[in-house]
């Protein structure tokens, strides 16, 4: 059922009590607004500036006080909606909650009070007697209104060569999804400012810039996904086709096609080959903004406290999808023990996997872990994830490729150098272990002003004692779990 519907049944039913949680304000005035006049009934509205007055009238003097404005209130008696905004910082008021408490149990038919906010808690007093409604964001269809409406003023005034075409409307309404009325005009005019038009390129600047707005700064955190795309990663050959047809999903087309996007990987295996790295490349290849979550930084001190943040940062990824979610070392905040914390892993968990289950379509979950054997079978099961890969030890063609691109990146021509050596060479070593060696042998050179060569860099490579031959008993036990329950990446 629509939201505005949602609204209108509780002031037709005459509901005496309802909280609304709304980030909206004008948004939701309107609504209400709406469903009012089809009922026929006038809204009253009081704020801390101007106090108490029917649409279209003055404010009633003396009312500017939320108590004295409650007293104005028992004393009407025709049907009417009357709407509280700005209390939420006054409901520790026993008075005024009193207030609102009388006029919620008088009986007197066909009137509706609602106390309206941001994020408005119910207080206990009034917790039996009040409905609680929550603002969802704009439909897709209040979306492109909305675009058109802007687009048309930024091109009247020559922001943007020309208002936007109308089959574009669509992919940008997709993209600006969860906002507010207001933080959906912010980003429209933000896109078109720093792009210079609303085409479907700017589809990638326009769910950046709502991620910026959405980013909730606690253990969620918007990050930079750089420039480097999935070509850019050295091996890993399977997932990344698997990746390439799975990001055409996130096409407009592929909706109308019967796609879903797809909901998410995991990712372990040998620490240093790339599993953190993929994961910023994909955003980029995508074209979606990338959002990390630590679970390191989700416990706090208080009961319910570490629960209460994770849910929030899940609607906040939520709001901003279509995104990508980068959980980095899964296990740091989902292993399983953790017998003497009272509980609080498990309701970490319980809450991570309610939310992963119900979740809409559009957040893609990246997942890694250096120790998939501490994880709870829970998280593991088919289903909570689309594949689990096994990110292994490259081979020596994808270190040959590494090498490649890390050279490449420092401005050195490979075919200079003798790659079939260097692969030899580096038989063992982590692609992060690679370019550790590239580093380490550029400093080096540069130190005896001499330029880099195959040479140098097979010295390096001797120096330097790989993970592989400090942790080969790990190793060989990730392979182990790995070759019965993982894909090859």
């Amino acid at each position: 059922m629509p939201n505005s519907s949602d609204l209108g049944l509780l002031v037709a039913s005459r509901y005496p009590l309802v909280v609304a949680d709304e980030s909206d304000e004008s948004r939701f005035l309107s609504l209400l607004r709406g469903q009012a006049e089809k009922l026929g009934v006038p809204v009253w509205t009081w704020s801390s500036t101007q106090g108490l007055a029917r649409d279209g009238m003055e404010g009633q003097y003396g009312t500017r006080d939320a108590v004295k404005a409650v007293e104005f209130v028992s004393q009407v008696t025709e049907p009417a909606v009357f709407v509280f905004l700005d209390v939420a910082s006054s409901l520790d008021e026993p008075v005024l909650v009193r207030g609102f408490k009388d006029l919620a149990q008088r009986e007197r038919p066909g009137q509706t009070l609602i106390l309206a906010g941001a994020q408005l808690k119910t207080p206990p007093d009034l917790a039996g007697l009040a409905a609680k409604w929550t603002l969802s964001p704009p439909t897709e269809e209040e979306l492109e209104a909305l675009i058109r409406r802007i687009a048309a003023d930024l091109s009247a005034r020559g922001v943007i060569p020309a208002p936007i075409p109308e089959e574009r409307i669509g992919p940008l309404a997709e993209s600006l999804r969860g906002l507010s009325s207001a933080e959906a005009e912010q980003v429209i005019r933000r896109t078109a400012l720093d792009s210079g038009s609303l085409a479907t390129e700017s589809l990638g600047a326009a769910r950046e810039a709502k991620a910026n707005v959405l980013g909730s700064g606690g253990v969620v955190e918007l990050v930079g996904a750089g420039n480097v795309t999935l070509a850019g990663v050295g091996g890993m050959a399977h997932l990344k086709e698997w990746l390439r047809v799975r990001g055409r999903a996130f096409e407009p087309a592929a909706k109308a096609f019967g796609l879903d996007p797809p909901r998410g990987v995991l990712l372990t295996g040998v620490p240093g080959c790339g599993k953190s790295f993929l994961a910023k490349t994909l955003a980029r290849t995508w074209n979606l903004p990338l959002v990390l979550l630590d679970p390191g930084s989700l416990y706090a001190p208080y009961i319910g406290e570490s629960e209460e943040h994770l849910r929030q940062s899940l609607d906040s990824v939520q709001a901003m999808a279509p995104v990508v979610l980068w959980i980095d070392e899964l296990e740091k905040g989902f292993a399983t023990g953790g017998e003497n914390d009272g509980g609080v892993a498990m309701r970490i968990l319980g809450t991570f996997l309610r939310w992963m289950q119900d979740r809409e379509a559009g957040a893609f979950i990246v997942a890694t872990s250096n120790d998939v054997q501490k994880l709870p079978p829970e998280l593991l099961r088919k289903g909570r994830f689309d594949e689990i890969f096994f990110v292994d030890l490259p081979s020596p063609p994808e270190r040959s490729e590494i090498f490649r691109l890390q050279l490449g990146r420092r401005k050195r021509d490979a075919k200079e150098f003798d790659l079939d050596r260097l692969a030899a060479a580096s038989e063992g070593f982590s692609g992060a272990e690679i370019e550790a060696s590239v580093v380490a042998a550029l400093y080096s050179c540069y130190a005896d002003g001499v330029d880099l060569s195959t040479d140098r860099l097979v010295e390096e490579l001797g120096r330097t004692e790989p993970l592989s031959k400090t942790r080969a008993e790990d190793i060989e036990a990730l392979r182990a779990w790995a070759k019965e329950r993982a894909v090859p990446a």
